[in-house]
């Protein structure tokens, strides 16, 4: 036998000892034996099951019912009794059982199935609890029951279709649980159900056809849940049914006309569905409809609702659709009628605001918001005495807020936001007591904000944004005690702020900036104890902040930036809460105090454009959810303390525009989230550390104007995300990296005025998004401009200036048609330019000796000057071969006269010596010679410019010796 067996037959024979030791009066009966074991499963903290107790009759048991003859327990019933455990298995054993009501407790476990065996119960109440499991099958045998409420439990699974048995059956409440699967058509058995509830759960799949079989249903909810499909028709045919709520399902199609029969129908709603089609007009035929909610949906077409047919109508929803034309001009026909609610917001309706609606006496509720009417505002507003709301907010009503308004009494809420309304507030406004929120911001009112608004004081929300109300804030708002939020931005309110402001004493949202309020801050201020966000931007405040601000624990939210706010920033450090802190450009000054790391929370520091000293505190590591930090435009010195490598949430990082000194830290790229670092304009020096390559989110990178040296690191380009890129104005040298082709985001490239070398890397022209600057100028590039610049079809700016760049500028350039900026000068360029880049001046080329093409000398004229300057040096050899030929010819014609004058002479000596045989030959043999040897030129040489005879034969002294010495005599020049 097991220990469990044990102690079950040891409690039985404790139990059986005691029934067998009461006296005669007292219970014997059997069913005690079970309660006790019931009371034994189930925990007790209250002490309610204390009295079940063998020594009184059960009858007397708290939570028990007996039959009239006390032997038998009718009814248990322990609702809210605060009993945890679970629920016996031994209820079965209660076979008189009709009532079982455990609900309202913390039970869990599972529905014991031996429940089934109760063929007497009648009710079974087990909601909210926490029972979990499936229901069981079992439940389907009780032929009697009645009632079945099992929801708000942790229940799942899919509802068992055996619940289609309990033909008896008249309440079904399944509702918050996590029910799936879809609705079982058994449910169509259940002649006599009453309430069905099935809301919040999981339910899928169409609702059943044979749901009409519910012939008494009144009330059907199946809201929440994931039904789909159309709604079947024949639900037209419970004629029983008062409440219908089919919300917030994925039911399509259009609402069945059969609907309009359900004459007893009081409350219908199939908002949040996905319904579509126009609203049928049978819908008119539900005389006791009190209220009909089709928001949320696809409904198109015109109203055909009618609050005159709809006389008990009291809320009409008709919110998110796609209505379209004007509200019905017989909408509301009488005084009599009923409606108290009427929502139309978020359609396209249009036209002006309809008179009819007046006659709807009975209004508290009008929201026409975020529609197309236009027009502007009856005066008759007032016969709406009834009215609390009204919204008529995003339409494009225009005029004047008629000073009827100030009539209805009512009234408690004035929203008209984003219209056309314009004029002034009128002062009757002022006559409005329980009015509490009021906002009228985007629109183009002005004139003054009334005294008389102040009278309000009732008022707790006040939103005038992006109007042009002008004058001073009323001296008199302080009476507004019960104010919490006043929004004031964006308009042109000037003058200081009034002291009775600091008055509101619950005010906690205060926004007056973009206007042009001046002063100081009142002293009051230090009343505004719940003050927990306050917006002071872009006015003309000035001077030092009063000390008393430090009494302000519960500021979260602080913006005093473009004032002239100076001296001190500690009045503002008494809360630790801040999460936001901006006083951006003003005139603060003195150090940085550290009291600011005791807002942990605090996530956005902007400090920059003032005048700040000393160093950036330490403590600032302890802010870990820091996430912009700007201290630029500041004086501040001394290096980036380590500690700031515990922010790991920073991603605008900006300390750009102050003395800092010091190296890059490499922990700069464990800032995992980091979008945005600039600390460009200070004096750092060393290498760009390569951990920044581990920050892949990054956008913008600027260290421009430091004092940064070594190489661009290979891993820039693990920065794909990279947007601008702006290293110039240091001393880096090197290659640009080709790995930069993976920055493939980037639309700004400035790395000018640095020491980088080498060839420009083709791989720039992957960077298809650069739009705003490509500079590289002031460098030491050498080699050709690569072609595939030319793919770089969005780039705006272009410069390569003073560098040693050569070649022809590629013509793939002139496809760069978005370039309205390009500087190519001081390089060694050459070639004709493209010709699309005549437009540019002549400054972006100067300093190329040899490029051509407009805006530069055409490279015709160019060419046409080389040639004139080829032709006078033709010019100079012309004339010298010229001068050379004709002294040549003269030569050989002297010399042909010489020697005929010669011969003539000799015949004369001769004939008057008769001799000279020897004296002929000689001369035959000078005039005729060797062949050979006058053929080789071995007798004459051209020798500046006259004939020189060989010296290396002897000659005999004739006449032309003579002739060459007196030319030798003459300078050898016969010129």
């Amino acid at each position: 036998m097991g220990s469990a067996q044990m102690c079950n037959l040891v409690l039985f024979l404790a139990i059986l000892h005691a029934v067998l030791a009461v006296s005669p009066g007292e219970d014997n009966s059997a069913e005690s034996y079970w309660l006790l074991r019931i009371k034994s499963e189930l925990v007790d903290p209250v002490g309610v099951l204390d009295n079940w107790s063998p020594r009184a009759h059960i009858c007397s048991w708290n939570g028990l019912t007996c039959s009239l003859d006390q032997t038998h327990v009718l009814g248990m019933n322990l609702s809210g009794s605060g009993l945890s455990g679970s629920i016996s298995h031994e209820l079965w054993h209660l076979t008189s059982l009709q009532i079982l009501d455990l609900s309202s407790n913390s039970l869990t476990g599972s529905i014991p199935s031996e429940l089934g065996k109760l063929q007497n119960l009648q009710m079974l109440l087990l909601y909210a609890n926490y029972l979990s499991g499936k229901i069981p099958e079992e439940i389907g045998l009780l032929k009697n029951l009645q009632v079945l409420r099992v929801g708000d439990n942790l229940l799942s699974g899919e509802i068992t279709p055996s619940i289609g048995n309990l033909t008896q059956l008249r309440v079904l409440g399944l509702s918050y649980c996590q029910f799936n699967g879809s609705i079982p058509s058994g449910i169509g058995n259940l002649k006599h159900l009453i309430s069905l509830d099935l809301q919040k759960n999981s339910l899928d799949g169409h609702i059943p056809e044979e749901i009409h079989g519910c012939e008494e249903l009144q009330n059907l909810a199946a809201l929440n849940n994931k039904l789909e499909g159309d709604i079947p028709a024949s639900i037209g045919m419970l004629r029983s049914l008062q409440i219908l709520n089919l919300a917030n399902n994925s039911l399509s199609g259009s609402i069945p006309v059969e609907l309009g029969q359900l004459s007893n129908l009081k409350y219908l709603s199939l908002l949040g569905n996905r319904l579509s089609g126009r609203i049928p007009s049978q819908l008119n035929q539900l005389f006791q409809l009190e209220t009909l909610d089709l928001s949320v949906n696809n409904f198109s077409g015109a109203i055909s609702l009618f609050n005159s047919q709809l006389k008990t109508l009291r809320t009409l929803v008709l919110s998110n659709n796609d209505l379209t034309g004007s509200i019905p001009s017989n909408f509301c026909l009488s005084n009599s009628s009923k409606l108290q609610q009427l929502f139309l917001a978020r359609n396209s309706l249009s036209g002006k605001f309809q008179l009819d609606l007046l006659n709807c006496r009975s209004l508290q509720q009008l929201d026409l918001s975020d529609n197309d009417f236009e027009g502007g505002l009856p005066s008759g507003l007032e016969k709406l005495e009834h009215l609390t709301d009204l919204l008529l907010n995003n339409n494009s009503f225009s005029g004047n807020l008629p000073p009827e308004i100030g009539n209805m009494s009512n009234l408690e809420t004035l929203v008209l936001f984003d219209n056309m309304i314009t004029g002034r507030l009128p002062p009757e406004i002022g006559k409005l007591q329980r009015l509490s929120t009021i906002y009228l911001y985007d629109n183009q009112m002005s004139g003054g904000i009334p005294r008389e608004l102040t009278n309000c004081t009732s008022l707790t929300k006040i939103d005038f944004f992006g109007n042009h109300f002008t004058g001073s804030i009323p001296a008199t708002i302080g009476k507004l005690k019960n104010l919490n939020m006043l929004q004031l931005r964006q308009n042109d309110l000037s003058g200081p702020i009034p002291p009775s402001l600091g008055y509101c004493k619950r005010l906690q949202i205060m926004a007056l900036a973009d206007n042009k309020i001046s002063g100081t801050l009142p002293e009051t201020f230090r009343f505004l104890t719940e003050l927990n966000k306050i917006t002071l931007y872009n006015n003309s405040f000035e001077g030092p902040l009063p000390a008393s601000l430090f009494l302000l624990k519960n500021l979260k939210i602080i913006n005093f930036s473009h004032n002239r706010f100076s001296g001190s920033i500690s009045p503002l450090l008494g809360s630790n809460s801040l999460t936001a802190l901006d006083l951006t450009n003003n005139s603060f000054s003195g150090p940085i105090p550290s009291e600011l790391t005791q807002s942990r929370n605090l996530s956005r520091l902007r400090l920059a454009h003032n005048h700040l000293s000393g160093e950036i505190p330490s403590e600032f590591g302890s802010l870990t959810k820091l996430n912009f930090f700007d201290l630029s435009f500041n004086n501040l010195t001394g290096e980036v303390p380590p500690q700031l490598s515990n922010c790991k949430k920073i991603q605008h990082f900006l300390l750009n525009n102050n003395q800092l000194a010091g190296t890059m830290p490499p922990w700069l790229g464990n800032l995992e989230e980091l979008g945005e670092l600039d600390f460009s304009f200070n004096n750092f020096h060393g290498n760009i550390p390569a951990e920044l390559g581990n920050c892949s989110g990054l956008l913008k990178l600027s260290l421009d104007s430091n004092k940064l040296s070594g190489n661009i690191p290979q891993e820039i380009g693990n920065l794909t995300s990279l947007n601008v890129l702006n290293l110039q104005r240091n001393n880096l040298s090197g290659l640009i990296p080709s790995t930069i082709q993976e920055c493939d985001k980037i639309f700004e490239l400035r790395l000018s005025e640095n020491f980088l070398t080498g060839s420009i890397p083709p791989e720039l022209g992957k960077l298809t998004e650069l739009q705003v600057i490509l500079d590289l100028s002031e460098n030491s590039f050498f080699g050709e401009i690569p072609s595939s610049l030319g793919n770089l079809m969005k780039l705006e700016r272009l410069n390569l200036s003073l560098n040693h760049l050569q070649g022809e500028v590629p013509f793939s350039l002139a496809k760069l048609t978005s370039l309205h900026m390009l500087n190519l000068s001081n390089n060694d360029l050459q070639g004709q330019l493209p010709s699309t880049f005549s437009g540019f001046p002549l400054s972006s080329f100067l300093g190329n000796d040899k490029l051509c093409g407009p805006p530069l000398v055409s490279c015709l004229e160019s060419a046409g000057q080389e040639k004139r300057g080829l032709s006078n040096t033709a010019v100079v050899g012309i004339i010298v071969a010229i001068v050379f030929t004709s002294s040549l010819i003269c030569l050989v014609m002297l010399y042909m006269i010489v020697r005929i004058w010669c011969n003539w002479r000799k015949v004369t000596i001769s004939s008057m010596d008769a001799g000279g045989t020897e004296q002929r030959r000689e001369e035959e043999k000078w005039e005729y010679g060797d062949k050979e040897k006058r053929t080789n030129g071995e007798y004459w040489k051209v020798n500046s410019m006259a004939l020189v005879p060989s010296q290396d034969k002897q000659t005999p002294r004739t006449c032309i010796f003579h002739f060459k010495m007196d030319a030798e005599i003459t300078g050898n020049t016969l010129v």
